[in-house]
């Protein structure tokens, strides 16, 4: 339908709506906007095997580059945007370009979250190839790594880390790992699985300062004596990158874009995807806040169906994969509560977590079994009782 596409942001989920745009047949021109030097490439092995070293750069691209040149899609990279004016229909890069369009897609994702304590800032980041490599290379055997944050980020790095032989000390507010999400027996079996590989647990902790002391660093924490360490890494959340949507005056709730289950904002041609998002979906009824390498990519996909012409609209129920160690966790929710957690054993170490809220199924947590986690999606998504 539209004559030009241009999407602004270069991870998977800028990726899948050109993708999506070119398989749905659409035949405008689609330039991709990415700030950083690296076609979009694969972030979840940042924190397991690229990591600890299994894997290179050379394997973490999306796409090849004759895949873009194939399929008629322009890459701009290493050229962040700094402004978007629906007015005049335009995005404006750092370089003093302007790139007029017919539709826009916000695919800007999100930063690390900063800890808002003295030294926050002084603290290794897990977000992009340059961040995995230089933790790579900072830490091995014997080195002592204090990781702040039990989000999978947090505790798939941890993990990792620990498996180089790295002496890892993982700092986190909840009382285990995930037990905010996934349920105190779900985070117990994590807890395990992280000691197991040598990690110290310091929970229910509070960070109040990062020092450096004795060529290294001191974590300071309420109630507990201070971590050393030679590194520290964060994996502490992450914060939306709203700036171009805020210059566009788009509309934002929860530090996000708002849009419908075709990911369109208010503003005609304009779109948002990924992390940057918070979508409507139609499944569910309600808005979600999703940070999931997959919903990135099913948001794009709508999108990009949309741009084209076709029937689109984000109905699934978001899901992800994490890796912690050798462990495998799969998880499909809606993300905004429960009320029970019933886990399920099944020998061997394999489990199953079924989530409730007034009775019907909200989610489902799954390790070493598959089929609950398929079935558990089609439950969700249809309302079903909690079995």
């Amino acid at each position: 339908m539209s004559r030009r596409i241009v999407i602004a942001g270069g991870g998977p989920a800028g990726l899948a709506t050109a993708r999506a745009y070119r398989e749905a047949g659409g035949e405008g021109e689609v330039v991709l906007v990415g700030a950083e030097p690296h076609a979009p490439y694969q972030r979840p092995p940042l924190t397991k095997e690229f990591l600890r070293g299994e894997s290179g750069p050379g394997e973490l691209p999306l796409e090849t580059r004759e895949w873009y040149a194939e399929r008629r899609i322009d890459l701009v990279l290493g050229v962040p945007a700094t402004e978007l004016d629906p007015g005049r229909r335009a995005l404006m890069l750092a370089d003093g370009r302007a790139l007029a369009f017919d539709a826009c897609v916000l695919a800007t994702g999100a930063e690390p979250a900063r800890l808002p304590v003295p030294g926050g800032d002084d603290v290794q980041l897990i977000r992009r190839i340059e961040d995995a490599e230089r933790l790579r290379e900072r830490t091995g055997a014997g080195t002592r790594v204090a990781v702040v944050g039990s989000g999978f980020i947090g505790c798939e790095a941890a993990a990792s880390l620990a498996m180089r032989g790295a002496e890892v000390t993982l700092v986190t507010m909840e009382r285990a790992p995930q037990e905010a999400r996934l349920g105190a027996e779900a985070a117990a079996c994590i807890a395990g699985w992280l000691r197991a590989l040598g990690v110290t647990l310091v929970t229910g902790a509070e960070i109040e300062a990062i020092e450096r002391a004795d060529g290294g660093r001191r974590v300071h924490v309420a109630g507990y004596a201070p971590v050393a360490a030679d590194v520290v890494a964060c994996g502490a959340g992450i914060q939306p990158n709203t700036a171009l949507a805020e210059t566009a005056g788009l509309a934002l709730d929860d530090g996000r874009v708002v849009v419908d289950a075709m990911l369109r904002t208010a503003v005609a041609g304009v779109y948002a995807v990924g992390d940057v998002a918070l979508a409507f979906n139609a499944a569910a009824g309600r808005r979600l806040h999703v940070e999931h390498w997959g919903e990135a990519l099913n948001h794009g996909a709508v999108a990009g169906r949309a741009l084209a012409g076709a029937d689109a609209e984000w109905r699934t129920a978001p899901g992800f994969w994490s890796t912690i160690g050798r462990h495998t966790l799969k998880h499909v929710a809606w993300g905004d509560g429960f009320d029970t957690a019933r886990f399920v054993e099944h020998g061997d170490g394999a489990f199953t977590v079924w989530y409730g809220a007034g009775g019907v199924v909200v989610g489902v947590l799954a390790h070493d079994r598959d089929e609950d986690y398929e079935h558990g999606r089609e439950l969700v998504e249809a309302g079903a009782p909690l079995p």
